[in-house]
């Protein structure tokens, strides 16, 4: 993943920022809850890398995402993102993962990238067909605009997501740098989004620290984290993260959904099971721990 890329690791600040108002107005609209969901994965099944660490030796690509759904319950589905899926493929693939899994996919960039929002009904009346095939393992769908998609483009986002179903649980991803700029426009848009009850995505990259803006518009988080190839700030801001979805919970959270992302893909199972083991730890949870290939990895200690 190159966004928010940077070579200057030792020079980031990776401290993160305070909630804002909205945050905590937001939490406590929620009715507490006692153990509040979290989904742990990663942004794809797909890696051949993987095979004889965290898949068996001589695992086929077919098998791939029966293997993945043993380690994860949640995938951040960005072949979504790429076309439209056919039913068959679809139910295929719900059909391959347990009970508890959870599909999140990406909107399609001829949706988002291409059209940018506009005139986009019939790519957007097709997505949604093509997903609601996963029923009951349809997770939150999440709309990513690319970095042209400035505030400029106010009107357009609230149009569209208006018109989207009610019922579509959907996070909005913003990452032109000029949302967040000006106080005032990056207030607007997410008190937008809280009152059409759509999600925010949080990313947390090195080199986009205005990405890791910590708005929560509903009592559910969306975070994609983004590390450096197990560098180890990789870890304490894993720990961070775990205490503040703590926080969170204290405050009314009820679900979390924590992708890991890595430049290098091939550590992304062994980042995101330190943050299971973490938050199993820390919060008192029961986040399936993935399982690796005996000496594929070096081990780690909490």
């Amino acid at each position: 993943m190159e966004f928010g890329q940077t070579e200057d690791i030792d020079k980031v600040d990776f401290t993160l920022p305070d909630d804002p108002a909205l945050t905590g107005t937001s939490l406590r609209k929620s009715r507490k809850i006692k153990n509040p969901r979290i989904f742990s994965g990663c942004a794809k099944w797909g890696r051949k890398e993987w095979v004889g660490k965290f898949y068996p030796e001589g695992t086929k690509e077919a098998d791939f995402l029966a293997h993945y759904a043993k380690h994860f319950n949640c995938i951040e589905l960005n072949a979504t993102h790429y076309r439209i899926h056919p039913a068959t493929t679809i139910k295929k693939w719900k059909d391959t993962v347990g009970n508890d899994f959870k599909f999140c996919p990406k909107f399609p960039q001829t949706i988002s990238h291409i059209n940018r929002l506009i005139n986009s009904e019939k790519e957007t009346e097709e997505f949604l067909k093509s997903i609601m095939y996963f029923e009951e393992k349809l997770g939150p769908c999440f709309l990513q605009l690319p970095p042209t998609f400035t505030p400029k483009s106010f009107q357009t986002l609230e149009k569209y997501i208006r018109k989207l179903p009610a019922e579509l649980d959907t996070y909005v991803e913003l990452r032109s740098p000029k949302w967040f700029e000006d106080k005032n426009i990056e207030q607007e848009v997410f008190a937008m989004l809280a009152e059409n009850n759509r999600g925010t995505v949080i990313s947390d990259t090195s080199g986009r620290r205005d990405a890791l803006h910590m708005y929560l518009t509903k009592p559910v988080a969306f975070i994609r984290f983004v590390g450096n190839d197990m560098h180890p700030t990789d870890f304490t801001r894993i720990n961070d993260w775990v205490e503040r979805i703590g926080d969170w919970m204290d405050q009314g959270l009820r679900q979390a959904y924590f992708f890991m992302h890595q430049h290098e893909e091939l550590d992304s199972p062994r980042l995101a099971a330190y943050f299971s083991l973490k938050a199993n730890k820390e919060l008192d949870t029961d986040i399936q721990v993935p399982k690796f290939i005996e000496g594929a990895y070096s081990n780690f200690e909490l």
